[in-house]
């Protein structure tokens, strides 16, 4: 099998891979989902879905810091990464050994291809098929549903405290924001940006989305923003919705059709 990954690399494979190291929380949550969790010999500590099974599976580092001792040792013939989670030089030096398929997710589109080639490579292309096809049906009628109603909604979505962080443009974040009728106030910033305080209360956002990871904002968290910013609406919200583009991806609709009736 030759495969060219979402990075423009090519993955040479002799058959779909039967030892799978995920170096990706929410594309090991994806094997599982589409039934290659048989599969999975190894992943990160941060691989924390679903909770019954990965506990079981041998742990190689995380995913930025890899145990290449305990890679190893697991034998893998296929490693699965992604662009902006993982370390270009800890990818480049596990591809000197074994295959690597690496994802690169920017919008919903790029998520479902990726769902599509994880079932390639893995031997469930049928199963991640369908996993797509019901994806993207629901974020279709999501779009196609007073879609336009919630078009001027201006928000605001923080990552992290200390310094304030928030999802810029070119994220997968805020391309989940506009399926779900959401202005990021901070899209012509790039990626991760720091922010102000000053920035936020003089910004034309409406909600102050606060995320739940990778920094666990909390109700003190949201009362102490309130405090300062008087005048915007600060809602706590589930990441893996808004970060986790595999299987999660099933439930992003009707959580962002949840959230807009608390606008």
């Amino acid at each position: 099998m030759r495969i060219i990954d979402q990075m423009q690399r090519t993955v040479e494979l002799a058959a779909p891979a039967q030892r799978i190291i995920s170096l990706v929380p929410s594309q090991t949550e994806l094997l599982f989902a589409i039934g290659a969790g048989e599969s999975v010999v190894g992943l990160t500590k941060f691989c924390t879905e679903p909770p019954s099974l990965v506990g079981a599976v041998a742990k190689v580092g995380g995913t930025k810091k890899f145990d290449f001792g305990a890679i190893a040792a697991l034998k893998p013939d296929l490693i699965i990464g992604n662009k902006e989670e993982n370390y270009l030089e800890g990818i480049e030096q596990l591809a000197k050994d074994y295959p690597i398929w690496m994802s690169d997710i920017v919008t919903l589109e790029d998520s479902l291809e990726m769902i599509r080639g994880i079932g390639v490579v893995s031997g469930r292309e049928d199963a991640a098929n369908q996993m797509a096809d019901t994806i993207f049906t629901r974020f279709d009628a999501l779009e196609s549903s007073s879609h336009a109603a919630f078009d001027r909604v201006n928000v605001a979505y923080l990552i992290w405290q200390k310094p304030y962080m928030a999802a810029g443009g070119g994220t997968f974040i805020d391309d989940v924001l506009k399926c779900g009728g959401m202005q990021n106030v901070f899209a012509e910033r790039d990626r991760y940006p720091e922010v102000t305080l000053d920035e936020l209360a003089n910004s034309t956002a409406e909600v102050i989305l606060l995320s739940s990871e990778p920094f666990p904002f909390r109700d003190k968290h949201l009362e102490a923003l309130q405090s300062e910013l008087p005048n915007k609406k600060i809602l706590l919200v589930d990441a893996m919705p808004f970060s986790w583009y595999g299987s999660q991806l099933l439930r992003t609709p009707s959580y962002l059709r949840e959230l807009r009736t608390k606008f």
